[in-house]
């Protein structure tokens, strides 16, 4: 399993939180994701076939690009 904690400026509330959360957990392979509109990140958690490519495409996807 691979975890990475992405930056992601644009949250804001909880309704962020939960787009972002509900948009990672349709991505194949991820297996947590827990975004925190406090410290504006994205703790997420997966294995293959998920890739940090598709994680980063999917948050674009939803205009919460990660930096």
């Amino acid at each position: 399993m691979t975890q990475e904690t992405l930056r992601v400026p644009n949250i804001s509330c909880g309704h962020c939180v939960s787009a972002i959360e509900s948009e990672l957990a349709d991505v194949e392979g991820v297996t947590s994701a827990k975004a925190d509109a406090e410290t504006k990140t994205v703790v997420v958690e997966w294995n293959d076939p998920a890739s940090i490519e598709q994680i980063r495409a999917a948050l674009s996807e939803i205009n919460y690009p990660a930096q």
